[in-house]
């Protein structure tokens, strides 16, 4: 977590310019005060994430809705920030929120940390909205690779043999094979083999 904590501030440091306001908001304790810069107009987006990641690390439900909006953003680092505060803010409407993100074609491009983000939650929304995820992604000439890698490994992690069929499916794309089996090795053995790569006897 130390480690992460530097990149996000120097990240957010870089982009405030070296401000006071930045100092003070790495500074301060008060909580009110975090809060009080996600609901007043005119904020920058850096002080949005600081306040919203510094909530969410101290278990603060006032973080959430900031939160879920950083975990959908262009911008990958601002979504892995969210994806970690999250994860340790503990409400118990992250999971359906990643859901919904992961499951949304319409910004699948950036999907890939809700997808983790739900493999670290272990919550019961997580399986159907990665395998969902996943069986999109193994169309013909699908870009979302990174997606579809993270949601074959997501489903190795949780074990589920629901992501048996998708996983199988998986198999036949070559960037996915390897993952593939080895999630379908993770998954417990429903009677009969499986897992193996077509044409392996």
């Amino acid at each position: 977590m130390d480690e992460e904590w530097r990149q996000l501030t120097q990240r957010l440091r870089t982009e405030a310019g070296g401000s006071a306001a930045f100092d003070d908001l790495v500074a301060t304790e008060d909580p009110d005060t975090l809060a009080d810069v996600l609901t007043a107009p005119g904020q920058p987006l850096w002080a949005r994430e600081l306040a919203a990641v510094r909530l969410g690390l101290a278990g603060d439900p006032r973080a959430f809705e900031a939160l879920v909006l950083l975990l959908n953003h262009r911008d990958p680092p601002r979504c892995a920030a969210a994806a970690l505060a999250l994860a340790r803010l503990g409400d118990p409407r992250t999971a359906r929120a990643a859901a919904a993100l992961a499951t949304n074609e319409l910004r699948v491009a950036y999907a890939l940390h809700p997808v983790r983000l739900l493999t670290a939650l272990r919550a019961p929304e997580a399986v159907p909205a990665l395998i969902t995820t996943l069986r999109r992604r193994l169309g013909p000439h699908d870009p979302h690779h990174r997606v579809a890698l993270a949601c074959v490994e997501g489903l190795g992690e949780l074990g589920d043999p629901r992501a048996e069929p998708v996983l199988t499916e998986a198999l036949a794309h070559p960037a996915l094979t390897e993952a593939a089996s080895r999630a379908l090795a993770r998954i417990p053995r429903q009677g009969g083999a499986r897992g193996r790569i077509p044409g392996q006897r």
